[in-house]
């Protein structure tokens, strides 16, 4: 291919924008059949490509899952097995692989690829390190809010392969990093901006049960959603102006608590027009006993604003159902915008378009709220459209996982892969979505869930957890307390009939396939010499 012909017509090296969410359940967009939620745009992205209905995470937090898909690799392979641990600077990444093949990348806002904004998890170990990799100081730290108390700090010219990067680092109503001098710039005041995670934090209104949903003290304008999409934009038209392809990252913060849909978006839906989830009172006779006693706190006992709770008030759920359908409505205004602008630059059609979440969150589900060591569908099955203005239209019910990503979109733009990569291209499916029997890349998934053994034991959890999606409906989970739960999607979706408990036979080929499974997924390249 010459180089006149890969930068005309369709033959044209295509762009990618790449729209993630933070704790968007997979059945909280229209496309996957909410009809509460109105989510035009991204329907009509749905429209185009291929909906993923059967889409899981690598793992069910933000971090881990964060860097599997940047990497292709699972937590245990790359090595951010918790929001305690920044992804190694050196770590390989299918963004580098875009950047050196000529791409132009960017990452618009929310990374936690650091755990900057998550230092409340990290729990310090006072003997040398594993490994010590020489990384220059302050490596991991970039993302560290105070940095940019005084200004825009230096920036370096490779962000695991991201050249141009723009933070929005906390949630909520909470603004700082690169947002926070974007908002600062449009008039917005500090005292409104970087505020407390906790019932000091200012509002126009504020729910009377729980502090977490609440209508921010600045516009829509300033809010997170906004500044993502108009940086997004931005950079789309400078890059277009430039010739070269691009690679937009565009991370919203929402739809992740603290619930605080500004403006008109707080007042979309009506608390009392929410439909409570029918697994809301969910005993959990056999599951593990820490589970219950997440369903017995209540959300105003929170250890801290991001800790696991239960759904204890249904009054307090629906204002939270109907806070988040609002900050996703707002995400999917923003979305139109940027498909508008892409369309108005003539460059649609030469745009691979994906959406997805980094996890889920419980919403009510098993009476349960958020997120954290919940291993239900609520947390691990995410939302997933591909749009290839190359390929048809579909939906499909093959299984995928987050780690997939990064190898489709490599074969897709025909870029080579780096060493270690553990998905599978999704490019076969997106060929032909219609026939999932005869294309499916998977006959099953895995996902982890780990933390820490000494912060597991002093927080009374499971150090670790595996759970093992099949093709044919079983979803199994093995925690390493011995216990395990072992459920059929197919006859029992909602998960409210743990069978393992009464079926050896099927709980022992269970474990079976995930022994097979973890042994499958040791990773052989993590160190390993090159040429």
């Amino acid at each position: 291919m010459t180089d006149d012909e890969s930068e005309t017509g369709s033959t044209r090296r295509p762009n990618i924008l790449f729209v993630i969410t933070d704790q968007h359940r997979a059945r909280d967009v229209g496309f996957m059949g909410n009809g509460v939620v109105q989510t035009p745009n991204l329907d009509a992205l749905a429209d185009r490509g291929t909906v993923f209905e059967n889409a899981w995470v690598a793992n069910p937090v933000c971090m881990p899952n964060r860097s599997s898909i940047v990497t292709g690799r699972m937590p245990s392979a790359h090595g951010v097995i918790f929001n305690d641990r920044s992804l190694e600077w050196g770590a390989s990444t299918h963004v580098r692989q875009f950047a050196n093949a000529g791409w132009r990348t960017a990452l618009i806002g929310k990374s936690h690829l650091q755990h900057g904004m998550s230092r409340n998890s990290v729990m310090t170990v006072d003997r040398t390190p594993t490994v010590d990799h020489a990384y220059p100081d302050g490596w991991d730290s970039l993302e560290h809010f105070e940095l940019f108390n005084d200004g825009v700090p230096e920036w370096p010219d490779d962000f695991y392969g991201f050249g141009h990067v723009e933070l929005a680092i906390d949630h909520g109503a909470r603004v700082t990093g690169h947002h926070l001098h974007w908002a600062l710039d449009r008039g917005g005041k500090w005292e409104d901006l970087v505020v407390p995670y906790s019932p000091e934090s200012p509002s126009k209104r504020r729910s009377d049960r729980w502090w977490q949903v609440f209508d921010p003290s600045y516009g829509e304008e300033l809010h997170s959603t906004n500044f993502v999409t108009e940086q997004t934009i931005a950079f789309i038209e400078q890059s277009a102006a430039g010739g070269d392809p691009w690679y937009a990252w565009a991370s919203f913060p929402d739809p992740h608590h603290p619930m605080t849909p500004p403006g008109e978006w707080y007042d979309r839906h009506s608390p009392a027009d929410m439909e409570l989830p029918g697994s809301l009172d969910d005993p959990l006779d056999h599951a593990p006993a820490y589970l219950r006693h997440f369903q017995s706190t209540a959300p105003t006992d929170q250890r801290n604003w991001v800790s696991p709770c239960g759904a204890t008030d249904p009054e307090l759920l629906r204002e939270a159902i109907a806070a988040t359908y609002g900050t996703i409505e707002f995400i999917d205004d923003g979305v139109g915008r940027m498909i508008a602008a892409i369309d108005a630059l003539g460059q649609l059609d030469d745009t691979i378009i994906v959406f997805t979440a980094d996890h889920g969150d419980m919403m009510g589900e098993h009476g349960l709220m958020l997120k954290g060591f919940m291993p239900f569908r609520g947390t691990q099955q995410v939302p997933m459209v591909v749009v290839d203005p190359r390929r048809p239209a579909g939906r499909t019910a093959s299984l995928s996982s987050s780690i997939d990503l990064a190898p489709t979109l490599l074969e897709l733009c025909d870029v080579p892969g780096h060493d270690g990569i553990q998905g599978l291209s999704l490019a076969p499916i997106l060929d032909d979505p219609a026939a999932q029997v005869t294309t499916s890349v998977r006959d099953h998934l895995m996902i982890e869930d780990d933390i820490r053994a000494e912060t597991a034991a002093r927080a009374r959890l499971p150090a670790r957890s595996r759970t093992i999606v099949s093709d044919d409906g079983m979803k199994f989970t093995r925690f390493s307390s011995g216990e395990s739960m072992l459920f059929d999607l197919v006859a029992d979706p909602d998960e409210v009939d743990e069978i393992g408990h009464r079926d050896a036979g099927k709980k022992a080929d269970a474990n079976e396939r995930l022994v097979d499974a973890m042994i499958a997924a040791v990773d052989d390249a993590r160190g390993a010499p090159v040429g």
